[in-house]
């Protein structure tokens, strides 16, 4: 063979092989996904037919459901991407955030967002309440009290500071009409009261008053006397007994005995009232929540949007799992898989894959043709021998 004969034989196999080579991996790329549907001739299905995918979908569908459960779309998975700490607090703000925006930035006031839920006359209501606990604050009361004397009624310590007080009230009274006894305005106020009792007594009086002439003299000896007396320690006793022993049946006397000498509707009526306008409930209802609770915002920022935020995660977390087997994302990729129709299931494929398959197709025409040039040197080493 000559030279030319050489080169035209290699070149011939290298072309054949490198046809072969890349056709065959382009048609065995195309038999992936064609033909769609099975092809016979008569009743014989021709082999190969339909393509892999269109043959198998049914076991890919379920295997890619199966792998995205079991591999992608775990319960960790979501755990880690949306109830992790960074979450947490996006969420703990956008709670916040509409707390401040829609509730503490409203201009509707408490009324307002009451009849928005169907509650009208609410602040009558609360009054009417209002009304029913201080009556049975008062029944409570009268209830308590029934049977009981003070003494049993009053607590041993307000005894105590009240005997203490009688003590000293005592000590004070005398005192001060030692002082007003020992004063000009007593010493006349001693007069009056003998020239007063001397004039109620008639003829007596008058025969007292003209042997003893002016009272003036009598005044004299009667004022250092009354100081005498009530500087006594005697005088003191005398008067602290008397206060005890009066102190001492006012206990022994029935707390309802005694509450009967008063008409308590006026009082009832009066705490009725009071309870009313401490409460102020029409001009509450009538305020915005701001205007009501100016630390609400401070307050729900601390102690309500953490808990709140705390209790949505951890609910979130434990029933995670749940939901995503209610979810059956498994049967959801199966059904999609099922439904996507064959020739967009092939265009996404190769869409991703383009790059790579061109390149497999390439990779068939150069081994061909690698293949074709050691056939020919084969075939022309078997000529020569």
């Amino acid at each position: 063979m000559t030279e030319l004969d050489i080169l035209v034989t290699i070149l011939f196999m290298t072309v054949i092989g490198a046809l072969i080579g890349g056709f065959t991996n382009y048609i065995a790329i195309k038999m992936l996904f064609r033909p769609y549907k099975a092809l016979y001739i008569g009743k014989w299905r021709l082999p190969f037919t339909p393509g892999l995918i269109p043959k198998r979908r049914d076991e890919l569908s379920t295997q890619l459901g199966r792998t995205i459960v079991q591999h992608l779309l775990t319960p960790e998975t979501f755990k880690k991407r949306f109830f992790n700490e960074e979450m947490a607090h996006k969420t703990e703000r956008w709670i916040q955030n509409q707390l401040n925006v829609h509730v503490f930035q409203s201009p509707r006031t408490l009324n307002g967002w009451l009849e928005g839920v169907g509650q009208h006359g609410v602040d009558a209501r609360i009054e009417a309440k209002l009304d029913e606990l201080v009556e049975r604050q008062a029944l409570s009361l009268a209830s308590y009290i029934d049977g009981k004397t003070v003494g049993e009624l009053v607590p041993d310590k307000w005894k105590e500071e009240t005997e203490l007080k009688m003590v000293q009230g005592a000590k004070y009274a005398i005192d001060r009409g030692s002082d007003f006894f020992a004063s000009l305005e007593g010493r006349a106020a001693i007069k009056n009261l003998l020239d007063e009792f001397l004039a109620s007594r008639g003829r007596i009086g008058s025969v007292l008053h003209s042997i003893l002439g002016e009272s003036r003299p009598l005044v004299d000896r009667l004022q250092p006397e009354i100081i005498k007396f009530l500087n006594s320690p005697r005088t003191f006793e005398l008067v602290v007994t008397l206060a005890y022993g009066e102190w001492e049946k006012f206990q022994e006397r029935k707390a309802d005995d005694l509450l009967k000498e008063f008409d308590f509707e006026p009082l009832l009526l009066a705490v009725k009232q009071y309870a009313k306008e401490i409460a102020n409930v029409e001009g509450r209802l009538n305020a915005t929540l701001a205007e009501t609770w100016p630390t609400g915002v401070e307050w729900t920022r601390t102690n309500f949007t953490p808990l709140v935020t705390e209790f949505i995660f951890q609910q979130g977390e434990e029933k995670l799992e749940e939901a995503l087997l209610k979810v059956d994302i498994e049967g959801m990729v199966k059904t999609q898989v099922d439904s996507l129709p064959l020739e967009r299931l092939e265009e996404l494929v190769l869409g991703i894959s383009q790059r790579e398959l061109k390149m497999i197709t390439a990779l068939g025409f150069i081994l061909g043709g690698f293949i074709g040039i050691f056939q020919g040197l084969f075939s022309i080493m078997m000529n020569s021998i």
